[in-house]
């Protein structure tokens, strides 16, 4: 097993008995105390991150990983039917292990699925995606004094506050991270 100090940003280990992915470590000898390691993980069960410190020798149990490309078909009741490109294998994912993701998933979209001893754990977004508005108020005439804003219906159901000249039928890039409108799609 590796000790604390060998692990590295994007490796998932087993701590408390659950998958975490680890997202930044940083080697510290503070002084004349033993050096050890800060680690920030995120638990891919419950979505919650944390600091740790471990001693340099602990060891730490590595979990094998894999990212697959995998392209969004349909949604059926609660499952969300994805398709491997390489392989053309149907792989059906819950509701819940996709999650807020459902806002910005369209037909031909690609995500990137981590799977942790092959059983996907977390979808990942690109930062942004390119989405069809389907209902806007139409915008008041004269109403430019600021950075006025309005609400948009996606083709995913995502509700979007966007300016007033947005119209129906425009396609606007979106960010994943917040879910905001960055621009209109080119």
């Amino acid at each position: 097993m590796p000790s604390a100090s060998d692990v590295r940003r994007g490796q998932v280990i087993k701590y408390n008995g659950a998958p975490q992915l680890i997202l930044e470590t940083a080697h510290r000898t503070p002084g004349n105390l033993r050096a050890f390691v800060q680690i920030k993980m995120r638990n891919l069960i419950y979505g919650k991150s944390s600091d740790q410190r471990f001693s340099s020798s602990d060891a730490m149990e590595v979990l094998m990983t894999e990212r697959r490309n995998l392209e969004f078909s349909y949604m059926d009741r609660e499952m969300f039917a994805f398709m491997d490109p390489e392989t053309y294998e149907t792989i059906e994912l819950d509701a819940k292990l996709v999650g807020d993701a459902k806002n910005f998933l369209t037909p031909n979209g690609m995500v990137e699925v981590l799977y942790v001893n092959d059983k996907p754990l977390t979808i990942e977004l690109p930062p942004s995606v390119e989405l069809e508005v389907i209902e806007s108020a139409e915008g008041i005439k004269g109403d430019t004094a600021s950075n006025v804003q309005k609400p948009a219906t996606m083709e995913s159901g995502l509700v979007v506050q966007v300016p007033l000249f947005i119209k129906e039928g425009e396609k606007l890039k979106i960010s994943t991270t917040d879910g905001s409108y960055m621009s209109r799609a080119k």
